[in-house]
């Protein structure tokens, strides 16, 4: 973590990435971030155990791509401030050599870049600055680390319901037509009872877009969605998880998640 970020790194107004973290219980927010966070959890104080049911998806997601699937090529979307455990770091914990590029293109993220280049000697990390909506660049910039045509893991946490339709759409088209079948591509999103709190996010941030469970089911588009389908962040093969939940946890209708694999391998 960098304690000096740059001077043009706004600390008196929210920022989502920030905000996101004090949800989590991290460290890397301000006064402002925690102000906004704390009148979005009184709205709904489930969003501090959805973010956490989030992190844990992720871990449990890409644990199973490796372990069972024989996943090692990873792309994350949106990657957002670094939270222990990383991406790569429970990729790599399976296995050493998986390979993994990180997309953001968040000054506060790319501030924080450094703690998510720390690899595994046999394997690799790397950080691309770009709009995810730009995957033209993207793909050729991760293909320095990944190799399209061998599978990829995509993935896109928490990210669509901050972009406006139709750009989930448009650029998961573009990009699944240059992933090589036996990909898989891993979303999760919230859902529309978190009105209050999206409205809260338009009207400090403009950010916020709402998507049902058959609109987030269509980013899929014809990937083949694992067991158990899109379902609520903790109901995700939680059999995988060897934490123990915290109280209030398991929290039913405010986000939906799921993995899918590419067919044709």
């Amino acid at each position: 973590m960098t304690e000096n970020p740059p001077a043009d790194l706004r600390t008196d107004e929210p920022h989502p990435a920030r905000v996101y973290d004090f949800y989590l219980g991290g460290k890397d927010h301000f006064a402002a971030d925690r102000a906004f966070g704390g009148q979005v959890l009184q709205i709904c104080p489930q969003l501090r155990p959805l973010a956490r049911a989030n992190r844990r998806f992720l871990a449990r997601s890409v644990a199973l791509l490796a372990r069972e699937h024989g996943v090692r090529q990873f792309l994350d979307l949106g990657t957002g401030l670094p939270t222990s455990p990383n991406l790569h770091e429970v990729a790599q914990g399976v296995a050493p050599e998986s390979r993994v590029v990180y997309v953001d293109n968040d000054p506060i993220v790319l501030a924080h870049a450094r703690a998510l280049l720390t690899s595994r000697p046999e394997g690799a990390t790397a950080y691309i600055d770009s709009d995810v909506a730009d995957i033209d660049r993207i793909v050729r910039e991760a293909a320095r680390t990944l190799d399209f045509g061998e599978p990829v893991a995509v993935s896109a946490l928490a990210l669509f319901h901050f972009l406006p339709d139709p750009t989930p759409a448009e650029l998961l088209a573009r990009l699944r037509d240059r992933l090589a079948p036996g990909s898989f591509l891993t979303i999760s999103h919230v859902l529309p009872s978190l009105q209050d709190v999206a409205t809260a996010y338009q009207g400090t941030m403009g950010l916020g877009t709402l998507r049902d469970r058959d609109q987030i089911t269509a980013l899929f588009a014809d990937f083949e969605l694992l067991e158990p389908g899109l379902v609520d962040p903790f109901r995700w093969r939680p059999e995988l998880d060897p934490a123990e939940r915290e109280p209030g946890d398991e929290i039913e209708g405010l986000g939906a998640c799921g993995v899918a694999r590419k067919p044709g391998r």
